[in-house]
């Protein structure tokens, strides 16, 4: 029996020594590639057609390939462009590109990405912070307050399967880490072949789910960059992360949702008095179950029993009363699942599923006719997998500790991903800053002489928390003027 199992360790040795020296043997074949000169970087966007995609690649990334064209639509004041990056050539994340208005040259670059899971970056470029805005049936019109005003900006539909992103054979990545792969890829390839952005500082931005996928997307490229350079690679700026009204440690906002609904922490409470009480007592219950099943020691079927009985005792009486969980302070306009209590989503759907649209902007014939802003199979699919379950709250701290500035934004009428979880993550979260970030009490900061909302930072600059008055869950769409002040000043490194 012992010789049985030594046998066993020996043959799994073996098999991982042979993967090592595999994937060593295969790095330095990409590292000879790209040391022979066969990279050739197209080092302009003005070299791409917008009759048909330009196709790059990268040795250093030999399953992964980028399709782009120029593209002319939405803001006629600045160059656009639209393409995909191929997987192993099978599957396919879409994504706009927009150059600064201000000075594309030299200006900062953002990556924004939408959350859900499932929702679309259409969401973002066409409702809240893009170019151009589709708010009726008219298309299209230009946005004054975008956030490309001083930046160069990225919006891209992933996974796979959300928005203009498909797979050939029913591929999916229905995890955070899964999808981080991709993005860091997908980001290095780009700023390897056009090298005029190379050395810019690049923000990481998002909301809602986002809140989940950014600080792992962000450490992937972080890690990656230690790998870029030893190949003789310039590694991406990784400056900042933004995120709004994120959900990055879900158990803290869970348990908040009570302070939104019952006392009147940004609202009248909005849900009756006697199951306000029978939840007051739930919150210790639920923190204790979710302490002991989710942090400490993640168990699958505990956890998941936990989060299901605690979310039937406090979040589905605010979902029954029919307000926006989005934005507190009214009521839903339509529903959840078919407008996301905003009927302008329907009009980006329709804007989007026009054949003559996605003719101009490439789309693959592959993907379905009839556009939809959130895929309801990938969220069933990371919800399968329980990913919402993992916090992402460990992330950044690490990447606070490496340098890496963290703004964190929440508009304060929004319940699903609500201030008061999002301010509790920022006090509790374990870095070396923590006690400095702690010692400072909440402050206003002002937009034109007016309050905007609260804020509180390290004493650096290096960790920021700002709440945005009378704005929920999508805080471009609600107060665009602010939201552009607040991401101009962060990029300056100016406080607010």
């Amino acid at each position: 029996m012992q010789a049985t199992y030594s046998r066993m360790l020996v043959a799994v040795w073996v098999a991982c020594l042979c993967a090592i020296a595999s994937a060593s043997a295969q790095s330095f074949l990409h590292q000879e590639a790209y040391d022979a000169g066969l990279f050739t970087p197209l080092e302009t966007l003005d070299a791409l057609s917008e009759a048909e995609f330009t196709s790059l690649s990268h040795p250093f990334f030999p399953d992964y390939g980028v399709r782009v064209k120029k593209t002319k639509f939405c803001d006629g004041t600045v160059n656009s462009y639209t393409g995909y990056l191929d997987i192993t050539k099978a599957r396919h994340l879409f994504f706009y590109f927009f150059e600064s208005r201000n000075d594309p040259a030299a200006d900062d670059v953002i990556f924004w990405t939408n959350g859900g899971p499932g929702a679309s970056s259409s969401l973002g470029l066409f409702m809240e912070l893009g170019p151009c805005r589709v708010l009726d049936e008219n298309g299209a019109k230009y946005h004054p307050e975008s956030w490309n005003s001083n930046a160069n900006i990225f919006f891209i539909d992933q996974p796979i399967g959300v928005g203009f992103s498909y797979a050939d054979y029913g591929e999916t990545a229905y995890t955070t880490d899964e999808a981080a792969k991709d993005v860091a890829a997908f980001v290095a390839i780009f700023f390897e072949h056009f090298s005029q952005f190379k050395g810019r500082p690049f923000h990481m931005a998002g909301e809602s789910y986002g809140g989940r996928y950014l600080p792992v997307f962000a450490s992937a490229i972080y890690d990656q960059n230690t790998a870029l350079v030893q190949a003789g690679m310039t590694p991406v700026n990784l400056t900042s992360v933004m995120i709004g009204n994120g959900i990055t440690d879900p158990f803290r906002i869970f348990l908040s949702y009570y302070d939104m609904q019952c006392t009147g922490a940004s609202v009248d409470p909005v849900v009756d008095i006697a199951t306000c009480v029978y939840q007051k007592k739930m919150v210790k219950r639920c923190e204790k179950w979710f302490q002991e099943s989710c942090i400490d020691q993640y168990d699958a079927i505990n956890c998941g029993s936990a989060v299901a009985i605690c979310q039937n005792a406090i979040s589905a009486p605010f979902l029954a009363t029919g307000m926006n969980p989005y934005d507190i302070s009214q009521p839903c306009n339509g529903s959840v699942a078919t407008t996301l209590c905003y009927p302008l989503t329907v009009h980006i759907s329709n804007y989007l599923s026009a054949p003559s649209l996605r003719a101009q902007l490439g789309v693959d014939p592959a993907v379905p006719a009839n556009f939809s802003s959130v895929s309801m199979d990938v969220s069933a699919g990371f919800n399968l997998n329980q990913d919402s379950l993992h916090a992402s709250a460990d992330y950044v701290g690490a990447l606070l500790e490496r340098g890496v500035r963290v703004l964190i934004y929440v508009g304060d009428y929004d319940w699903i991903c609500n201030w008061i979880g999002n301010e509790r993550f920022t006090l509790a979260l374990e870095w070396s800053g923590q006690a400095d970030f702690g010692k400072y009490e909440l402050r206003d900061w002002f937009v034109g002489g007016a309050p905007a909302g609260k804020t509180r930072s390290t004493s650096d600059g290096l960790f920021t928390f700002a709440t945005i008055a009378a704005a929920g869950h999508m805080v471009p769409y609600d107060k665009p003027k602010e939201s552009l002040e607040l991401v101009n000043r962060w990029m300056k490194g100016e406080p607010f």
